[in-house]
């Protein structure tokens, strides 16, 4: 307490100017921009994997909330009855800008460091690639949001109050984030599977087009990812395709297979929190369905699907498997959401070890977005079609159920929304698919649980109340 001269180099804290030094200072960098997508520094739920769910699925028709879930904000979500104070609202806030924030130090402190110049502009780009997808998340759930691109050089509190950029020029940002990743490897092998690659780059690109409905972009962009040779005019040679089993895109033995183009990576018992065992199990820690606390569809999803689509079977259940006893236990009329159970543990009941990653976009994507692209541009023709079928088809079993012909512009897209729903239960789409075609207002009313509560305001999520209280430069969204 008498020392008033210390002027020591800290010895157990690292700094930044004394960490970014050496390649494997720059690769650590871009490993902690990943961890932010499948791990919270508090201990909460991941981001991918829990809480960007709870308000895509929670807040959109196809789900609802646990009889025993007790959290009043996730339940809020349930019934749209959530608040700019609700909690969940904010952490998806706060984990959103955490990983922005990561990425931000990596791409500013990386290219100082003196290493190979391809391994150095590979990082990079994976990090402008996260904040693209982060910021893609932000501007969808939010609409303005305050645009970061450099980690912040001051203590000074009133520095880094920052106001909504408008939107246009944070799709910019992303766009030219994803243009650059587009120079990323097509693949890679051993340890650094996983990685995002250029065809990534190009298919989260493509998706940002499809938001924007700039149809022309997105064509060319999805064209560049389909597989040459499956529609005249793909150009992709990634080799992507869809795996012959719909289960298999959602199983630890067959992650990061020729149906994945990026997924968050989670692997057995590695103390991340992890997707199944929040996704699909709740707490899954009993058989008995008396005490069960998974997550709820909504009963109205469940009938969208008839008895031969194979979608049905891997994405619910009210039956399961104890391998404890070779008993079969019935969970009678109460159907729970079962895509991410990780089938390779025994007992299935330890879901916290589970390896099963979280698919942020798979090949399915891409030919649904293709269908949805080419109709909008001149109308269901011949390619639209073959996109929408071969993903039908996959679905039940390879037996071909093709759309009826001859349906009108309208038709096709809701007939295109209606498989997406289908097709992408629990993978963080429907909110996000409601709000660009414009029928969540209508979609939620469906709902006798939503109804009362909702309105135009809906659209966008609010500003959580605790950073306008921290930055009066941050406006609320219309009606919040």
């Amino acid at each position: 307490m008498s020392c008033n001269k210390l002027t020591e180099e800290p010895s157990s804290i690292i700094v930044s100017d004394q960490f970014y030094k050496t390649q494997s200072d720059a690769v650590a960098a871009v490993s902690a921009v990943y961890s932010t997508l499948n791990s919270d520094p508090a201990g909460d739920f991941p981001l991918y994997g829990r809480n960007l769910n709870l308000l895509i699925g929670n807040g959109s028709d196809d789900q609802v909330y646990s009889p025993s879930n007790t959290n009043p904000d996730v339940r809020a979500l349930g019934t749209t009855t959530y608040v700019a104070s609700n909690d969940r609202v904010r952490k998806n806030w706060q984990q959103h800008y955490y990983g922005i924030s990561k990425a931000n130090i990596a791409i500013d402190n990386i290219p100082n460091i003196h290493f190979d110049e391809t391994l150095r502009n590979r990082l990079v780009n994976e990090a402008k690639f996260i904040r693209a997808l982060l910021y893609f998340n932000l501007v969808r759930l939010h609409g303005d949001v305050p645009l970061i691109l450099h980690d912040p050089t001051t203590v000074d509190v009133n520095s880094l109050k920052v106001a909504r950029t408008p939107l246009n020029e944070v799709y910019s940002q992303i766009i030219a984030d994803l243009t650059d990743a587009t120079n990323l490897p097509k693949s890679y092998t051993g340890a650094d599977k996983g990685r995002v690659t250029s065809g990534a780059a190009h298919a989260l690109l493509a998706k940002v087009y499809v938001t924007r409905k700039d149809w022309t972009n997105a064509k060319l962009e999805l064209e560049s990812v389909l597989t040459t040779g499956t529609f005249p005019n793909a150009t992709g040679s990634y080799g992507y395709d869809l795996f012959a089993n719909y289960r298999d895109a959602f199983q630890k033995p067959t992650k990061n297979g020729k149906e994945h183009i990026f997924s968050v990576q989670y692997e057995t018992n590695l103390g991340a929190k992890n997707s199944a065992n929040f996704l699909s199990s709740g707490d899954f820690n009993s058989y008995n369905p008396a005490v069960y606390a998974g997550d709820l569809p909504d009963e109205r999803l469940v009938a969208i699907f008839d008895t031969t689509d194979t979608r049905r079977a891997v994405s619910f259940f009210n039956k399961l498997f104890n391998p404890a006893n070779n008993t079969i236990v019935d969970f009678g009329a109460v159907t729970h959401f079962g895509k991410f159970i990780d089938f390779t543990l025994n007992p299935l009941t330890n879901q916290g070890q589970s390896g099963v990653n979280f698919p942020v976009l798979r090949y399915a994507d891409i030919l649904l977005l293709y269908a949805e692209t080419l109709n909008e541009i001149s109308g269901p023709t011949a390619d639209a079609y073959a996109a929408i079928n071969k993903v039908r088809t996959r679905a039940y079993g390879g037996v071909a159920h093709d759309l009826a012909p001859e349906l009108s512009q309208a038709e096709f897209r809701d007939a295109v929304f209606l498989e997406r729903r289908k097709e992408f239960v629990q993978e963080a789409n429907r909110w996000f698919d409601l709000v660009r075609s414009g029928t969540l207002v209508e979609a939620l009313k469906k709902i006798p649980a939503k109804e009362p509560n909702v309105s135009d305001k809906n659209y966008l999520y609010p500003i959580p109340q605790v950073e306008i209280d921290l930055n009066p430069l941050l406006k609320q969204n219309p009606g919040w």
